[in-house]
C-alpha cells in the first residue's frame, strides 16, 4: 500500500460517518479522488462519484463502496441529564454498554454508555438491554445542562480509534465499510494509472446500513453503467468462538472474496476470477443463495437488470468497535478492481447465454 493511500485510509477510519450523517467522511473521500479523477460529483444526499474517462466505445464499470457506519442517535434528553438513544443501522446491543462514545453535536461531546457495576447486579439476572433501554452519560447534572451541549437527533458513535495489530492487521470501528469505499477509490486510481480503456466510476454511497438507500439513488442516476461492482466487508469466520454450523470458507489474510449466486452476474464472476488469475491475486469464493446483503442488491435491479458483482474484504467481529481486517487483503481488493476494469472490454457484453 503506497504512503498516500495509507494516509487516506487512516483519515477515513478517523472520521465518523453514521448513516445519514456522512458529510465529513464523504469530504475526505472526494478530496482524495480529486487528485486523479477526471471529474467528481456529489448528489443531494451526499453520494459521491468520481470518474476516469476511457474510450467512448469501451464499456463503463462502477466500483462502489458505502461510506456509512452503524451507530446511535439521541432519542430523548431525560430530566436528570442522561440521553436515551436509538439504533442507526444494525448496532449490537451486546457490545455497547461500558463503551466510550462521541455525540456529534455542533461541537463533539464525549460520553459513555452506562453500565451498572458488577457489584450492584445480580449475575443470575444479567441480560442484554435493548439499545432503546440503554443510555449515554455525558456528565450533565440535569436536562438544562445537557441541552447546552446536545439535542435530539444528534448522531452518536463509539470513540474507539484504529489500532495497528501484529503484522499487517488493524482493528477499528467503522471498518464496515470505510475499507470498501477506500478500495473503490484506490481501484479507480490504479485503473487511471494503467489508463484503461474502460470508463471507470468510483462511488461512495450513503445510507447502506439503513436499507441500501444511496445505492438505490446511484443505480438510477448512473444510467450509462454497464456493470456495478459493490465492495463491502464479509464475515471472516476463522476466530475460535464461531459455532461450527456458522463457519464458512472465508479467512482473514487469504485474499479478496468473490460472491457467487443471487445478484452476482455469472459473466462478472468469470471476469473477476480471470482477472485475479492473470494478476496472480489469490481469491476466495462465497455463496450468496438469496441476497448479498450489500449495495449489489440495489444496483442489479435499479434499471431492469444491471449486471452486478459483490467483491468483499474479509472482516472479523463485524458491527463491533473492534473490527479486524488484513491490509494485504485490502490492497489486493484494490488491485483486483483495477484488473476487472482493465479486462472489462474483452469480457463484454455481460449477458447470459439462454
Amino acid at each position: 500500500m503506497h504512503e498516500r493511500g495509507r494516509m487516506f485510509l487512516d483519515d477515513l477510519l478517523a472520521t465518523a460517518s453514521p448513516s445519514g450523517f456522512e458529510t465529513a467522511s464523504q469530504r475526505v473521500w472526494a478530496d482524495y479522488v480529486r487528485e486523479f479523477a477526471d471529474e467528481v460529483t456529489v448528489d443531494a444526499y451526499g453520494n459521491a462519484v468520481a470518474v476516469h474517462e476511457g474510450d467512448p466505445d469501451a464499456p463503463t464499470v462502477a466500483l462502489a463502496g458505502h461510506a456509512d457506519e452503524i451507530g446511535f442517535i439521541v432519542r430523548d434528553v431525560l430530566d436528570d441529564g442522561f440521553l436515551r438513544i436509538s439504533r442507526i443501522g444494525g448496532s449490537d446491543r451486546t457490545v455497547s454498554k461500558g463503551q466510550h462514545v462521541t455525540v456529534h453535536a455542533d461541537e463533539p461531546v464525549g460520553g459513555v454508555i452506562g453500565q451498572t457495576a458488577i457489584h450492584l447486579r445480580d449475575p443470575e439476572k444479567d441480560t442484554y438491554d435493548e439499545i432503546s433501554g440503554q443510555f449515554v452519560d455525558i456528565g450533565a447534572t440535569d436536562a438544562d445542562e445537557a441541552h447546552e451541549h446536545v439535542e435530539v437527533g444528534d448522531p452518536v458513535t463509539f470513540s474507539t480509534d484504529f489500532e495497528e495489530l501484529v503484522g499487517d492487521r488493524i482493528a477499528a470501528r467503522g471498518v464496515d465499510n470505510r475499507t470498501g469505499t477506500w478500495a473503490a477509490a484506490e481501484g479507480l486510481r490504479r485503473a487511471a494509472v494503467r489508463d484503461v480503456d474502460t470508463t471507470v466510476y468510483a462511488v461512495s454511497t450513503v445510507q447502506e446500513e439503513v436499507g441500501l438507500r444511496g445505492a438505490q439513488m446511484v443505480g438510477v442516476d448512473l444510467d450509462d453503467v454497464d456493470a456495478f461492482v459493490a465492495v463491502d466487508v464479509t464475515h471472516a469466520t476463522d476466530n475460535p468462538d464461531v459455532e461450527t454450523e456458522r463457519r464458512g470458507p472465508v479467512e482473514l489474510g487469504a485474499g479478496p472474496v468473490i460472491g457467487r449466486g443471487s445478484a452476482n452476474h455469472s459473466a462478472l464472476v468469470d471476469l473477476a476470477r480471470d482477472a485475479a488469475a492473470t494478476a496472480q491475486i489469490d481469491v476466495q469464493l462465497q455463496a450468496a443463495g438469496t441476497r448479498t446483503g450489500t449495495d449489489a442488491d440495489a444496483f442489479y435491479t435499479a434499471r431492469g437488470g444491471v449486471p452486478s458483482l459483490n467483491v468483499s474484504i474479509p472482516n472479523r467481529y463485524m458491527h463491533t468497535p473492534v473490527e479486524v481486517v488484513d491490509l494485504g487483503d485490502l490492497d489486493a481488493v484494490a488491485d483486483l478492481l483495477a484488473a476487472v476494469a482493465d479486462g472489462a472490454a474483452d469480457a463484454t457484453p455481460f449477458t447470459v447465454d439462454v
